[in-house]
This record gives C-alpha cells, structure tokens and sequence, in this order.
C-alpha cells in the first residue's frame, strides 16, 4: 500500500483538476453552478464512499476521500462530518459546527479580502 501521505498527494492533484476541468466546462453566467455542482457531486461521492470503506476497509481513504474528494471539494468533508454528528446523536453539535463553519467562514473571508484589499492596494 502506498504511504497516505502520498496518497493524498496524489488524490488532491487528481481531485483539483477534476475540479478545474468542471470549472472550465461550465461558464459563469451569474450563479455559481459549477460550484454547486462540485460541492454537491463531491458530497455524493463521499457519502458512497465512506459506507463502502466502512463495509469494506479504510486504506484507499487518505487517496480517495481527503486526497481526491478534499481536492475536488472540502465541502465533502463538511457534509459528512455534519451527518456524523447527527448519526451520532449529537443535534447540537452538529448544528452549532454548520452554523460555525458558514458564519466564521465567512467572516474570515470578509477578513481576508478587506486585510488584503489594504495591503495589496
């Protein structure tokens, strides 16, 4: 088996430019649909994903769920640690991690952009 850190080397290179080929495929008309479309494709693949390396075992994981899922879109990754939460019982936590995640992420954005905006100006 090759080394998990190589694994999502490569996984991430495979995952970016899936994600740079859908990007590029569909023009920007005023809604970012092919965001969507990746954030939604990814989070599907990922739910098919985890129940069959859970059924199955887990050492494709590193190159097929953070390397080319979190290439492709960490969205996925939100998703299903947000339906773990709920699996597991944990309604709050899990609302409390969307809900932190949306907002403090934007935020940072926000931050982001007027730091840099000042900076780089």
């Amino acid at each position: 088996m090759m080394n998990p850190f190589l694994q999502v080397a490569v996984g991430g290179a495979i995952g970016s430019v899936a994600r740079f080929g859908l990007y590029r495929a569909i023009p920007v008309q005023g809604f970012p649909l092919a965001t969507l479309l990746v954030n939604v494709l990814g989070s599907l693949v990922m739910g098919l994903l985890a129940a069959l390396l859970a059924q199955r075992g887990g050492d494709w994981a590193p190159l097929l769920l953070t390397g080319i899922l979190g290439g492709f879109t960490t969205f996925s990754a939100f998703s299903l640690d947000s339906l773990t939460l709920w699996e597991r019982g944990q309604g709050t936590a899990m609302a409390l991690y969307v809900a932190a995640s949306v907002l403090l992420s934007l935020g940072a954005v926000f931050a982001g952009l007027t730091a840099g905006r000042g900076l780089f100006a």
